[in-house]
């Protein structure tokens, strides 16, 4: 009998960032079929997290659900979001999702961009 290997989550949402993305969700109307995030170069520290409504779900996209939330990964964002895990905090100024990356290297003093290291880099360092 073959041994089964799961495959790790790319992603993984808070209780607190699920409810937060289904709340969004419902707001958008039936055509969004979820949040997609992605990462793209820019920033003081060299890359940035993007969020934008997906009406159509790519068939290369990491699928993750919870608790009625929908969030699609971009292909090209898989090895910077490994192990990553969004969070939803409010505090007495802003409310904002948080993504606990274990790839993030660094982050720019404004918190708008980070250096993001792939995960298989990471594991080739032994990190």
């Amino acid at each position: 009998m073959p041994s089964l290997r799961i495959a790790p989550k790319v992603m993984t949402l808070t209780d607190a960032a699920a409810s937060r993305v289904k709340a969004l969700m419902a707001s958008k109307g039936p055509d969004v079929k979820g949040l997609k995030i992605g990462i793209k170069k820019g920033g003081c520290a060299g890359m940035e997290y993007t969020m934008a409504w997906a009406e159509k779900v790519d068939p290369r996209d990491e699928v993750i659900e919870h608790e009625g939330a929908i969030v699609l990964i971009e292909p090209s964002a898989l090895m910077y979001l490994l192990g990553t895990e969004m969070d939803y905090k409010t505090d007495k100024l802003a409310s904002q999702f948080v993504f606990n990356n274990p790839n993030q290297k660094s982050a720019c003093g404004c918190g708008e961009s980070v250096n993001l290291e792939p995960a298989n880099a990471a594991i080739g360092n032994g990190h």
